[in-house]
């Protein structure tokens, strides 16, 4: 029964707390977010934590570069007592988030100051609230972009934190309530020139949109709106009498939707209440932008089309030429003419969201890829224009025209922005993937007075409610977070969990959202609804890991601030280049085409420059390999929190290992108990249990169950009362039962209580260890009286994957509160050679700074709250799924299968992201510094090539899609060979 209990889903939490022991945890479950307690601090200490926070602002002076800002960033971050650090090395500030009761500013202050740096107070706020608002930005086109939109939020007053993805075209904003509003973060946003739309507030409320079906009439919508605002619970209510929708933010301990449409449709207003179409969020406005685009392209290929044919085809038609050389006024003759009204409406109809884009982004201060190709397409058509102007009023000038360049740039590049967005998509799939778990519609159940059933009514599963009963019958998914309240059956838990057999559950066991029934009937009582589901919980965690920027997308943001300037400056010397040489006859006239003249030549090679450039590549490649890397994780499950664990994961070459619930199951049994004082082994054990049964650590759950043998009521057992308890982390428990002093620990608990351990006890003990089993003393009032020997065996594959480590040149450590015999023994089982034994929570994490002080990028992998601050001092903390609430919240990639093999699986996935990442980036760098130059005519002296402007166009439409599909190739990643030879030899890596 050892996978019974999964902290991921579960209320009553049962995994392994690692080698101390514990007590406390939260029968709530947590998902990866912020560590909850400062580094150093250990569980004993959780109820003495003052848990208000204050920010604090300094000012930096010496930063150069985002190095000295990684070197500040880092040595903040390892004092104890740091929540959050930002570095700011563009505007020299650094803000700093910490708990007032382990640190404060001067500490941090002169801590920057030994990294070489000084630093000035500059700003303090204590006891902020702080929320998370998401807001979906449509018009973003590259980093530059996302780079103005992020100065523009980061600059309002009570935001604390901010990001935004270019790749998901999101911004998650931390920000303080009290001081500002959300709909002050949207005006903010729109004023940078984008489109703003409001995802979630983060409120503690729940929100469900509602249509409203019947004859649309104002008075009869403010008695609705008033009768809902009446119930309580209801927080909010926003209208929208286009789509006819109801927006209801609500606290679902109160109310919840089904409530909403029975107090619709009882006001008499003939309306109909029913949850809105899904496909109203992001995803609409996704598959909006996909359609916006593609519609416009269409209509762009309805005029390009006859515009190319009249330049490059129907010209060597003798008939057609003929006709189209005809002259309507002087020189300008149907050709020209034709040409420049078709091409029109491509310019400033079907292209002016170009124009737009150019607008917003100059009156902002920056330059966007928008402003490239208006620049360009500009150029090409207004010299057209004059050029038939000119022959127009000239009986003598042949007008040369480029209204085929600005139209076929225009075409192409909005192919390219089609499949581009249409790729973008597709990184995302894991999320929809994860969100498709939840089944459609769930039986709910209505009960008479003598809980009996009385109604079976099948209903949209959006709309349970906390506390409803819900029937699950055999090969359905379970529709909601609960516990079942009557029947038995097998559950599949796999896609959550990864744990591959179903597990059995009875009347009280806790069931997940999403999972899928096997073989009998259940009733399941929901506890937690929409967003509050382990499923959806899950799901938030991807999409923030998705939100968050890797380091390494620092060097596309630096390029961004300067890259469209330059180009620019570039183009306008490629075209002043040669034309001067034209001029001054400095290459030869044989060069020119016959249709042009010098003018005209560098005009060419100027535009093509300009609209070759493509910013786009660079800011896409880090962010969508970084959306792709992060959903296959989730799919294998691995779940990754962000860009900053998947790039430090691929440089890691040291991993320390906890071992209770690590390296070994996390399920310890009592093998053998040794008295060492004539007493009946009845009362020996109903001592220890009464003292054991209060600590949350598996030792002493162990203990617990094996002295539940020695009594008559097995199954519930009243133990006696235990005064005095207290759990020593790392140690063992204390306490006063019947009137004796009970000491449950290991060796250096019992001589730091002035207690002798004989000889023969040592020879037990080194008897045990030497098993590889955990010895256990027991003192009843100062006297030694018993040795227990406690076995956890070793997980399947453990030896397998310190070989595997071993051969990826990383090396492995064991550190662990367990005694040194047994620590030795499991180290020498699984091949671990440097064993660190009998560690306090703070030695661990000690231990973990001293390797990263030796060079090492350190992998900590535990499972307890006694590894949380190992967890979070690592480079990066890996937390087994089944562990406690506290040590996942701490970690920075969760493996929810807690298979070992998951730690190879992601490093393994991280080091091919990041080699994906570096491959864009030199498509991406390489595609600008060979494009750029041959663009602008450096082939042509030696070749006679140029490059048309309309393929230069079609060229840097096609690197923005060239680099999305190279990340996207990542959802095809497996996982190393070497890891499913491991079924070969029997053990289940599933």
């Amino acid at each position: 029964m050892a996978t019974k209990f999964l902290s991921l889903a579960c209320i009553r939490v049962t995994g392994a707390t690692g080698d101390g022991y514990s007590r406390g945890l939260s029968p709530r479950p947590h998902y990866p977010s912020m560590p909850k307690y400062p580094k150093g601090v250990s569980a004993d200490m959780e109820s003495n934590i003052d848990k208000s926070e204050s920010r604090a602002l300094f000012s930096v002076t010496g930063m150069t570069c985002s190095a000295c800002a990684g070197s500040v960033e880092k040595a903040v971050k390892r004092l104890p007592g740091i929540k959050e650090a930002v570095i700011d090395v563009l505007n020299n500030r650094a803000q700093v988030m910490f708990y007032p009761s382990f640190i404060n500013e001067e500490t941090i202050r002169e801590t920057i100051e030994d990294v070489g740096f000084e630093a000035t107070l500059i700003m303090e706020k204590s006891n902020e609230s702080t929320q998370v608002c998401r807001i979906l930005i449509k018009g973003m086109t590259c980093t530059t972009c996302s780079t103005t939109v992020e100065s523009a939020l980061r600059s309002l007053h009570g935001v604390h934190k901010t990001q935004v993805a270019l790749a998901t075209e999101e911004a998650e904003i931390h920000y303080d309530p009290i001081i500002i509003h959300h709909e002050q973060l949207t005006n903010a946003i729109e004023d940078t020139g984008f489109e703003a739309i409001l995802i979630s507030t983060g409120e503690d409320v729940s929100k469900i949109d509602l249509q409203m079906d019947g004859l649309w009439n104002e008075s009869f919508i403010k008695v609705i709106e008033q009768s809902l605002q009446a119930l309580p619970g209801v927080e909010k209510i926003e209208i929208d009498p286009n789509l006819r929708k109801f927006s209801v933010s609500y606290k679902p301990d109160l109310t919840g939707p089904r409530s909403f449409i029975q107090v619709i449709e009882s006001t008499g207003s003939g309306f109909k209440a029913r949850i809105f179409p899904k496909g109203n969020g992001r995803d609409c406005h996704k598959q909006q932008e996909i359609n916006q685009y593609y519609t416009s392209f269409k209509w762009s290929l309805v005029f390009t089309v006859p515009v190319f044919l009249t330049s490059m085809v129907f010209m060597y038609i003798p008939g057609l030429k003929n006709i189209l050389d005809i002259n309507i006024i002087n020189m300008m003759n149907i050709g020209h003419l034709l040409k420049w009204i078709l091409s029109t409406p491509v310019q400033f109809f079907i292209g002016r969201r170009f124009y737009t884009g150019s607008y917003k982004s100059l009156r902002n201060g920056s330059a966007n890829m928008d402003v490239l190709i208006a620049l360009g397409t500009n150029a090409a058509y207004f010299y057209s224009v004059y050029s038939i102007l000119r022959a127009a009023t000239s009986p003598h000038f042949e007008a040369t025209d480029f209204f085929e360049t600005s139209a076929m740039l225009i075409s192409f590049i909005l192919l390219g922005k089609y499949l581009e967005v249409k790729a973008k998509g597709k990184t995302s799939e894991a999320i929809a993937k994860l969100m498709e778990l939840t089944p459609n519609t769930a039986t709910l159940l209505t009960f008479d007075h003598e809980n009996n059933v009385v109604n079976e009514e099948e209903i949209d599963s959006r709309l349970i409610q906390r506390h409803d009963v819900i029937k699950i019958i055999p090969g359905e998914k379970i529709a909601s977070d609960g516990f079942v309240t009557w029947g038995q059956s097998h559950v599949n838990e796999s896609m959550i969990t990864g744990e591959a057999r179903p597990v059995g559950k009875i009347t009280g066991d806790t069931v997940i959202g999403g999972t899928v029934n096997e073989n009998g009937v259940l009733y399941v009582k929901a506890t937690r609804v929409g967003s509050e589901s382990a499923l959806s919980q899950i799901v938030q965690l991807v999409e923030s890991a998705q939100m968050a920027k890797a380091p390494v997308q620092k060097l596309a943001d630096r390029i961004s601030r300067f890259f469209v300037p330059l180009v620019i400056v570039v183009s306008l010397f490629t075209w002043g280049g040669w034309f001067l040489a034209g001029k001054f006859d400095w290459y030869s006239e044989k060069w020119i085409p016959r249709s042009m003249d010098e003018f005209q030549l560098a005009l060419q090679f100027g535009i093509s420059v300009m609209v070759i450039a493509c910013p786009c590549a660079l800011g896409l490649a880090t962010p969508t390999a970084v959306m792709v890397g992060t959903g296959v994780g989730a799919s294998q499950g691995v779940l990754i929190k962000g860009g900053q664990a998947l790039e430090s994961a691929h440089k890691v070459n040291c991993i320390v290992f906890d071992k209770t619930g690590t390296l070994t199951i996390g399920k310890p049994l009592v093998v053998k108990t040794r008295l060492l004082k004539n007493m009946v082994l009845r009362e020996f054990y109903e001592l220890i249990g009464a003292a054991e049964v209060n600590s949350e650590h598996p030792l002493a759950k162990a203990i617990v169950e094996y002295a539940k043998k020695f009594r008559d009521d097995e199954e519930n057992p009243i133990w006696a009362e235990a005064q005095n308890f207290e759990s020593i982390t790392g140690h063992g428990v204390k306490a006063i039962v019947h009137n004796k002093q009970i000491i449950v620990g290991n060796k250096s608990l019992i001589s730091n209580n002035g207690i002798t351990i004989s000889i023969d006890a040592e020879e037990i003990l080194t008897e045990i260890e030497g098993l590889a089993q955990t010895g256990i003393l027991v003192s009843i009032d100062g006297q030694l009286t018993g040795i227990l020997a406690i076995s956890d065996p070793l997980k399947p594959g453990a030896r397998e994957v310190i070989s595997i480590l071993k051969s990826m040149k990383i090396k492995s450590l064991l550190v662990t509160g367990d005694n040194w015999g047994t620590a030795n023994s499991i180290a020498k089982e699984v091949g671990i050679d440097d064993v660190i034994a009998e560690s306090k929570p703070e030695d661990k994490a000690e231990k973990v700074k001293s390797l990263q002080g030796s060079g090492f990028v350190v992998a900590m992998v535990g499972d307890g709250i006694n590894d949380s601050p190992a967890l979070v001092a690592a480079d990066v903390g890996m937390a087994i799924g089944a562990g406690t609430d506290i040590a996942i919240e701490a970690a920075d990639i969760v493996l929810m299968k807690s298979n070992l093999e998951d730690v190879i699986t992601a490093i393994d996935l991280s080091r091919i992201t990041f080699r994906r990442i570096r491959l864009n980036y030199v498509w991406a760098l390489g595609y600008n510094l060979l494009g750029i130059p041959i663009a602008a005519g450096v082939l042509f002296p030696f070749t006679g090539f140029r490059l048309p402007p309309w393929i230069a166009g079609a060229a840097m439409a096609a690197s923005s899609v060239s680099v999305v599909c190279c990340s996207l190739l990542l959802k095809n990643y497996k996982r190393p060979r070497i890891l499913e030879k491991l079924e070969i030899q029997g053990i289940t890596t599933i």
